[in-house]
Order: C-alpha cells, then structure tokens, then sequence
C-alpha cells in the first residue's frame, strides 16, 4: 500500500503544508451533512443543465509541485466529494452538479488539474508531465494538504481516468467512486495495437497531437480555440451549449502550460513520448491492470462516441466490490454538465452503498 509519506518521500516533498480556509460558504451553513453508508439515499432535485454559470471565488493552495486552483461549495465539515474535469474541459463541467450536492450538505472540491486554469507549477524547472500517475499524486497531495484523508471521488475523462488510478494505487482515501466510461487506466502496450478504423477515427486528435503540427496547433490560441470547439461538438452531438458557455471554459486553456501538458499526456499514452521515472513504480503497477475494489457507480453517455458497446459490460471485471452501471440516454461525453442531476445523483447513491 502507498501511504502518504512514502508519496511525499517520492516527490521529495516536506510533510509540512500552509493551513487553507475551510470557511463555511454563504448559504451553506446550516446544511445538515448526508450520512453515507447504506441506507435510501436522498433523491437530487432536478435542474436544468445551465442554470449556473459561475463559481464563487476560487481558492489558491500549494500542493506537491503545484499552486492548485479550485472551487469549493457546501459546509466545512461535510462529508467530501472530489469533482474531476476532463479535456477539452474544465471545472466548469461540474458548475450545476457542485450546487446540488452542496445543498445535501457535501463539502465539494471542483479543482483545476495541471495545466489548466489557475493551478500553476511551482517550479520552472518540472517537467510539464500529462501522464496519469502524476495527475493522480496531484490529487493526492490536494487532499493532503487540505487533510482530507477519504473522498468520494467522481470524474469524467482525464477525471475518471485519475479517479479510477486513485481507487486503484490509494483505495484508502477513496470512499467511493463515480467513472464516467468505467475503467479508464492507460495501458499502453495495448495502445500500440491498431483498432477498427472508426474507432482510430473517432480518436483523430490523439494522433493529431502525436505530429508537430498537432503541437502548434494546440501552441497557437486560435486554432487551440477552434480545435476544442469541435471536439465539444464531436463527443457531444445533442448538446446545444452556447458561445459563453464554451468562452467560460476555453479561458481555462490559457494556461501558459496548457499546450505542454496535453500534449504529453496523448503523445506518453501512445509511447511516443516518456513519462518521468519518478512514477515508474506506480505506472509498473497500473500496467498490471489492477482492479479496483471500491464502491463504484459507472456511467456511460450513449450518444459519446468513446462509449464502448455492451452497456458496461467491457469493463465490469475490472471493478470487485459493490457496483452499479447506469447508461444515460441522449447524453454526450461531458457528461456532468449535459446531466448534472443524474451524475449528482450517481455521487450521492454510491456513497450509501
């Protein structure tokens, strides 16, 4: 098992961390907290994806090698839930869903994952790192300098990718899990093999990204903008988002190391680029394949063109302790925010599993 100061030795990390505000936020005061554990869950209320456009102000914190932006909702001392975006996201994905479990009584923790929006490298000299190892020990230095020790953790794309590493490497810290696409941990012996060719095309910017073409377009803001844009429109077919809520998000692609981070994580993912033998120990253990025995709900959007046919059945060996797969009809890859009340839904049921 891979404690906590086995994972700040690895990085070279003091134990120590500046105390944040947990002040309890306006409005939230006086929610009761939801008791986990079995039992009938709460029934969300139902909302209209949209009905939010912002967060409150953003928090600010140094955790292992970064300066870590994110949002947080709901009373101090709540039970937590670790909201993780994807790419071409951000935290915004998660701007209905955040609200709802807050008003359960939910301490939630939306933050923005390297590379994007306010989190920042503490050091010019770390490598701008997109793979999944070292995503997931960001999180895990997250939830250790806010000394939170267990979470539920949901995600989407990276999000479930580093939710599903999180429950695989630490499944301590993880009371439960929600994944959009069910099991997402990279092996990348496999991605050396070819797939159907609708699947290769269905995957044309992870090819696009592998070229340096692909890199100066993601290096260039304008054709960066349009790329994301229509990978929104792509993975997202029914999904009628409007200019400001694409603008909302796209500001979080100005990140000086943006561009660097991603298109190490899909040129590392390929075997075209190396990771860091920092990770070494944990990527050895995720090429095993592990499985992954926390409680899990798994979510799969119909209309994403990422969803692996067999309504979850691809995936559901990999997955050993109390599970629950959903599929959600109509729905595209940015899940959480095309149906914000059935994924708040999801966070709160598997926590009373």
């Amino acid at each position: 098992m891979i404690d906590r100061r086995s994972f700040n030795r690895a990085l070279g990390l003091g134990a120590g961390a500046a105390a944040v505000s947990m002040a309890t936020l306006p409005g939230t005061a006086d929610a009761a907290p939801v008791p986990g554990g079995p039992g009938a869950a709460p029934v969300v209320p139902t909302i209209t994806p949209g009905t939010h456009t912002s967060f409150p102000r953003l928090k600010q914190v140094e955790a292992g090698l970064l300066n870590v932006g994110y949002a947080e909702l709901g009373p101090a001392h709540g039970p937590v839930v670790l909201c993780l975006h994807g790419w071409p996201y951000d935290i915004h994905s998660y701007v209905d869903v955040a609200p709802l479990l807050a008003g359960l009584g939910y301490r939630v923790i939306v933050p923005y994952l390297r590379g994007h929006g306010t989190t920042r490298f503490l050091s010019p000299r770390t490598f701008r790192n997109g793979q999944q190892a070292a995503i997931a020990m960001d999180v895990i230095a997250l939830l250790d300098t806010l000394r939170i020790d267990r979470a539920v953790v949901a995600g989407f794309d990276w999000g479930s990718r580093t939710g599903d590493v999180l429950a695989a490497l630490w499944p301590e810290r993880v009371k439960a899990l929600v994944s959009v696409s069910g099991y997402l941990i990279t092996n990348r012996q496999a991605q050396l093999d070819p797939i159907a060719p609708a699947g290769e095309h269905t995957w044309w910017y992870q090819y696009y990204f592998a070229t340096e073409r692909g890199r100066k377009a993601m290096e260039d803001k304008g054709l960066r903008h349009d790329l994301t844009r229509f990978v929104w429109q792509q993975v997202s077919p029914t999904w009628k988002f409007d200019d400001a809520t694409f603008e909302r998000t796209a500001a979080a692609f100005e990140n000086p190391d943006y561009a660097a981070v991603v298109i190490h994580n899909y040129r590392w993912r390929l075997s075209v680029a190396d990771g860091e033998r920092r990770y070494d120990r944990y990527e050895d253990r995720l090429a095993l394949k592990p499985t992954i025995g926390v409680p899990t709900i798994t979510l799969d959007p119909a209309l994403d063109p990422f969803t692996a046919p067999g309504d979850g059945a691809s995936y559901r060996a990999m997955f050993t302790g109390k599970y629950e797969h959903r599929t959600l009809g109509g729905i595209g890859h940015n899940l959480p925010q095309e149906a914000p009340t059935a994924f708040a839904q999801a966070v709160v049921d598997v926590d009373h599993f």
